[in-house]
């Protein structure tokens, strides 16, 4: 088996110890870091995202995948040059004003990142002053919203308001997602897209930064 399905498998697998050590293999044999990283690595996730979707794999699963993912990433980060390290985009991600709530955010950060994105994770409880001060500084192409309660829904909506009336809401696409959040509710307050979960996120997030 070739060094990068083994990679592909290890991290699958969720073993971290071996996504890393076969990721040092396969720079050690002068395959490019890019190249390990679309071909070993985000191969890898995207099978994890394809059973989490078919219910092959739950969230413990897909954690330990991502686990092994961020080490195997720690090998290939120094060596990725600026162009491969943002090679599907930047998406900004962060629970709206309100709302502690992070586990779904940071599994969707985490599928995003093997993906290829570059993730600029702003925590929770964040205001749309900051998303729209990220915005501006890390020029993003993407904003993912969270909101895990019906009570945090409309700072959604506060923080799209905000980007429009900044002038800065059509140079970003914005996605949204959370247990209460629908489709028709992102239709409702102009989000461009909607994931009911993690691995559709990904889906969505590639669409609306051009990458699908």
């Amino acid at each position: 088996m070739a060094v990068l399905e083994e990679l592909s498998q290890a991290l699958i697998n969720g073993n971290a110890s071996k996504t890393k050590e076969l990721a040092q293999k396969a720079i050690d044999e002068g395959m490019a870091a890019g190249q390990v990283l679309s071909e070993g690595l985000i191969v890898g996730m995207n099978e994890v995202g394809r059973r989490f979707k078919n219910n092959e794999f739950y969230v413990p699963e897909v954690l330990i995948a991502a686990r092994a993912m961020h080490v195997g990433m720690g090998v290939l980060k120094p060596l990725l040059s600026e162009a491969e390290a943002a090679s599907a985009g930047t998406v900004l991600i962060g629970t709206v004003k309100g709302d502690l709530h992070d586990i779904g955010k940071n599994l969707v950060s985490m599928m995003l990142e093997g993906a290829g994105f570059n993730v600029v994770d702003m925590g929770v409880d964040v205001s749309p002053e900051k998303f729209l001060e990220a915005v501006r500084d890390k020029k993003p192409q993407v904003v993912g919203l969270s909101a895990l309660l019906t009570t945090t829904m409309p700072a959604m909506k506060t923080t799209i308001e905000a980007l429009k009336e900044a002038g800065v809401r059509d140079s970003v696409k914005v996605m949204i997602g959370g247990a209460p959040v629908t489709q028709r509710y992102a239709d409702e307050i102009g989000a461009d897209g909607y994931a009911p979960d993690a691995a559709s996120a990904v889906d969505v997030a590639r669409r609306l930064a051009g990458r699908a």
